[in-house]
């Protein structure tokens, strides 16, 4: 494909007054606005939603507060990769009916709380200056056992990756998202009286803050991962498959809090002798302007799959260690091995 990586540098309103995407594109930061009563769609059909992962050296957590109009997923994960043999991970979701706008999720990652409290779950994110925090109290995560944490994430001045993307097919509807990578994590996480501590030399969260309205049936390919190289923090963020990408990608490396574009990327997952996926054998990652080459070796399939008449969702979130090269825009090479980050492949029907 032809590259693409037309940049937003202006601050404007993300939606112009027929509820298009004024100016589809990728960006450093949030420079496009979003304003929910400028969407030109019913308001079952607007999805909110703020998802944070935080990974330690053997163990990892993961946080959804959503808004996705008929219906709201707020769930907690718990992934333990003590021993890479035999990991597991347990994810409970609390499904809260037709939302719609109620959750009051902010218009910007920058600035407001977003919180769930109901009998069983509290979970609160905190946002100040430079800092992000998760409050989580579950109870009767998994048999009859509790969970809690409180988790620190340091969030400096740095780049990270913004994308406003428009559907050929439908012209109201649009996909605004952000990730930030490369926050360093501190605070601890209790479950059935163990005690997992994150350390910030090693240890990172990665927000996925997104907005916007979708067509039905989607497929999606995302995958992230943070660690430290030569002292200097070191993430990326590929993906594809998600409306029309004719003006951007969202394929970024981020070094040293700057963010390095680059083009197409493939995930390429085996498949058997009939076309299905296998997703527990190595996987493989392409570049089209050769930036981003890596192995992948699955370690756990968090694979979650919801049918409920109108609402499909099939996913593999899939964990593993990851080995390659990324080059920067300077032509120089970041070499990195055995980094434990995720792939996924998603279907959703919502």
């Amino acid at each position: 494909m032809a590259e693409r990586n037309h940049e937003i540098k202006k601050i404007q309103p993300l939606l112009d007054k027929q509820g298009r995407l004024a100016e589809p594109g990728w960006s450093r930061r949030l420079y496009q606005q979003y304003d929910r009563k400028m969407i030109k769609a019913p308001s079952f059909r607007i999805k909110e939603w703020d998802y944070y992962l935080v990974m330690g050296q053997d163990f990892g957590v993961a946080f959804t507060i959503s808004d996705d109009g008929y219906i709201g997923l707020q769930s907690v994960s718990l992934l333990d990769f003590t021993d890479e043999k035999n990991p597991w991970e347990h994810t409970n979701t609390v499904l809260t009916p037709f939302p719609m706008g109620k959750m009051k999720m902010p218009a910007t990652s920058e600035k407001g709380n977003v919180s769930f409290h109901n009998k069983k779950l509290k979970l609160d994110y905190y946002k100040t200056e430079n800092q992000r925090t998760i409050i989580c109290n579950f109870d009767d995560f998994l048999d009859g056992k509790n969970f809690s944490c409180n988790i620190k994430l340091c969030e400096p001045y740095m780049d990270t990756m913004v994308i406003a993307t428009p559907w050929a097919e439908k012209e109201t509807a649009f996909y605004y998202n952000q990730k930030i990578n490369c926050m360093r994590a501190s605070g601890s996480v209790c479950f059935d009286g163990k005690e997992y501590k994150f350390n910030p030399k090693t240890d990172f969260g990665t927000l996925d803050w997104g907005r916007g309205v979708w067509t039905y049936d989607n497929t999606w390919y995302w995958g992230s991962g943070n660690c430290d190289i030569n002292g200097k923090p070191f993430g990326f963020n590929i993906g594809y498959g998600f409306g029309n990408t004719s003006a951007a990608s969202e394929n970024v490396i981020f070094y040293n809090g700057k963010a390095h574009k680059f083009d197409d990327i493939s995930f390429n997952i085996p498949t058997d002798e009939n076309g299905n996926k296998e997703y527990m054998k190595p996987w493989t990652f392409t570049s089209s302007d050769g930036r981003f080459e890596a192995d992948f070796i699955p370690v756990l399939d968090r694979a979650a799959k919801i049918d409920v008449k109108f609402i499909i969702t099939d996913q593999h979130q899939v964990f593993g260690r990851m080995s390659g090269k990324a080059v920067l825009d300077d032509g120089k090479v970041i070499e990195f091995k055995n980094m434990l980050c995720f792939a996924e492949d998603v279907h959703n029907k919502y």
